[in-house]
């Protein structure tokens, strides 16, 4: 009855049954997997509400690749960071998940494959699934810092392999793309997709970094992505985008075939388009407080687990650190130990696809107070 495409386990896992268990008896957890800014005990400047008390919300002038008052907010947003990006190659879409979908119409026929890091994203599969395009794997693998294994990378590339996805920063590894690494993967032919939206958040400065695919030299057809959710912590404004870059005549050609899968569905509100350059602005506000909060949570961490038998792996930037237990049990089974005796609930790697274990995956946009005691239980546990 039901399209193939629903082809995974849906059933919950023993972490989320366990959660639920404890939440519906009432019990107290320390939950250091908080994502969601707007949960995060943020502050928001009262002016984001009152950017939407304005005439242009009323009318409706639909612009498949958005309006040219909201890509012209994005371009400013990259000029500010260093990088100049014309708002006739930026087209808005509701999420970057909803940029993923675009770009694997626009990419792939079925049955076509994208190839994805390992560990990172774990929605890539569902994602690329419902567009019936096939993901594989290239790893990144960890010698004190993270990097793109390029042997095991070109061995993955088959002749239905149509796009190369890169997180960059990684979610959760935290490792910046480097530029060997571009040229490496321009020297391949294949179009980069590049999900950039914790492009923000480094940990500090790195001059082997490419922060964004954005502005590279025009070598080949890349996509950038990123959106309102991480760039200014406002999740539920629902606004992403895509910049194209690349030869003139490829990025024309791209534009044109994503402007027509945009014109096809409409997404993007009004409201938020006529907002975004203000919260974009009001947003840096949040940024900073994200900033501040995944710094000092970050070095409360490796002050903590500081001569134990759990490591924190090395982290460029982004929201989420990665500690390496003791090998002493499944990772698995640390995560439902310290939800089960601590009270305290973390992510094990598989919930990334680590290739080993054992890995915890904690945010560090986790609200300082509930971080500081839910690291000092973890502490406990070893």
């Amino acid at each position: 009855m039901f399209s193939s495409r629903f082809h995974w386990d849906l059933r919950p896992n023993r972490l989320t049954e366990l959660l639920r268990e404890k939440r519906g008896t009432g019990v107290p957890v320390l939950d250091l997997t908080e994502s969601n800014p707007t949960h995060a005990a943020l502050s928001y400047p009262p002016e984001i509400a009152s950017t939407f008390a304005r005439p242009a919300i009323l009318r409706y002038e639909p612009a498949p690749a958005g309006s040219p008052e909201a890509r012209a907010a994005v371009a400013a947003y990259y000029a500010a960071r260093g990088a100049a990006v014309d708002a006739g190659r930026i087209l808005l879409t509701a999420s970057t998940s909803e940029a993923y979908a675009y770009l694997f119409k626009l990419l792939c026929d079925p049955g076509d494959r994208a190839l994805v890091p390992r560990p990172s994203y774990p929605l890539f599969e569902f994602l690329a699934g419902m567009e019936n395009v096939e993901v594989g794997q290239y790893p990144l693998v960890y010698h004190g810092e993270w990097s793109i294994d390029r042997e095991e990378l070109e061995r993955a590339i088959t002749p239905r392999t149509r796009a190369i996805v890169l997180v960059n920063p990684n979610n959760p590894t935290g490792s910046y793309l480097k530029r060997s690494e571009l040229e490496f993967l321009q020297g391949l032919g294949l179009p980069l997709i590049s999900d950039e939206v914790f492009s923000d958040y480094d940990f500090g400065p790195d001059p082997t970094r490419v922060p964004t695919l954005a502005a590279v030299p025009e070598t080949g057809l890349s996509f950038s992505m990123s959106g309102l959710s991480k760039v200014a912590g406002l999740p539920q404004m629902k606004l992403g985008w895509i910049v194209v870059n690349g030869p003139a005549h490829l990025r024309r050609q791209a534009m044109e075939r994503l402007e027509w899968i945009a014109d096809t569905y409409l997404s993007v509100s009004t409201p938020v388009q006529a907002a975004v350059g203000s919260l974009l602005e009001a947003g840096e506000a949040v940024q900073r407080q994200v900033r501040t909060r995944t710094a000092a949570n970050l070095a409360a961490l490796r002050a903590v687990l500081a001569g134990s038998t759990a490591g924190v792996l090395a982290v460029e930037g982004g929201w989420y650190a990665t500690v390496q237990m003791p090998r002493i049990r499944p990772e698995e089974d640390w995560a439902l130990d310290l939800l089960a005796r601590a009270n305290v609930l973390v992510q094990p790697g598989f919930f990334y696809d680590f290739a080993a274990e054992p890995f915890l995956i904690l945010s560090l946009l986790t609200a300082a107070e509930v971080f500081g005691e839910g690291i000092r239980r973890l502490k406990d546990a070893l």
